[in-house]
């Protein structure tokens, strides 16, 4: 076995037995290349391998650290990033990437109900769990229904909570479409992943209590980290439906 094999191995095994647990940062290659008397360029490949396996993951200027365990994250008809966390025993944040108001494009005037052109309110945002990248999402409202809504959407982090001061007290998924891709450079950097590492694209529209489009949502999923589950009775529309 080559030497950089044997170290990937070892390092795995301190992982698998909790010596290096989810969220840990593993010791510098400097240390570990000390540790196995070996060169650091033997040590950066075996790490690779390790990355590239999704065992862990490098985080720019900081180091690198063994990943959470997944995420399971259910895709009912009550939409609530905040609610799924803290039910799987995680720690939700969001960090806000772009707030405007433009003109709908062909497919978000298609499921917004609009003509192609009319005002949109669009939110890009990160959403993290005990501060890992869990997703990217972009969320897009009709604008002439919610006026004053990136106000609300600057000042709190929870989209509910934001169209409840916009006088949406509830709100359903009418539908989820969900197909595999592969993460972009953009996309690799904001979830610290490789890229090329596989993602899970969920699209989905949620309506308000008259049964108005509120909002058209697209996600993008980190694959080793996020488990999209299903309800019974949950809609679930598409060819790539993933369990």
């Amino acid at each position: 076995m080559p030497v950089w094999q044997s170290i990937r191995a070892t390092l795995a095994s301190d992982i698998d037995e909790g010596r290096y647990a989810p969220g840990d940062k593993l010791p510098t290659e400097a240390a570990l290349a000390r540790r196995f008397g070996v060169h650091r360029h033997t040590v950066r490949r075996a790490i690779g391998d390790l990355a590239r396996t999704g065992v862990v993951y490098s985080r720019r200027g900081s180091g690198v650290y063994v990943h959470q365990k997944t995420t399971d994250y259910p895709l009912g008809r009550r939409v609530s990033f905040t609610r799924n966390l803290h039910a799987a025993g995680r720690l939700p944040s969001r960090k806000v990437l772009l707030i405007e108001t433009r003109a709908s494009d062909e497919k978000e005037a298609e499921h917004l109900r609009l003509s192609v052109g009319d005002p949109v309110h669009c939110y890009d945002g990160l959403s993290c769990a005990d501060d890992q990248p869990l997703a990217i999402f972009r969320s897009v409202f009709p604008a002439h229904r919610l006026g004053d809504l990136p106000a609300a959407l600057a000042q709190f982090e929870s989209i509910t909570e934001a169209l409840r001061h916009q006088g949406i007290q509830d709100y359903t998924r009418d539908w989820t479409r969900v197909s595999a891709q592969t993460a972009t450079a953009t996309q690799a950097l904001h979830l610290r992943l490789s890229p090329g590492s596989p993602l899970l694209l969920t699209l989905s529209l949620n309506t308000g209590p008259d049964g108005q489009p509120i909002e058209y949502g697209r996600t993008w999923f980190s694959g080793d980290r996020v488990t999209l589950t299903f309800g019974r009775d949950d809609a679930v529309a598409g060819s790539s439906k993933t369990d």
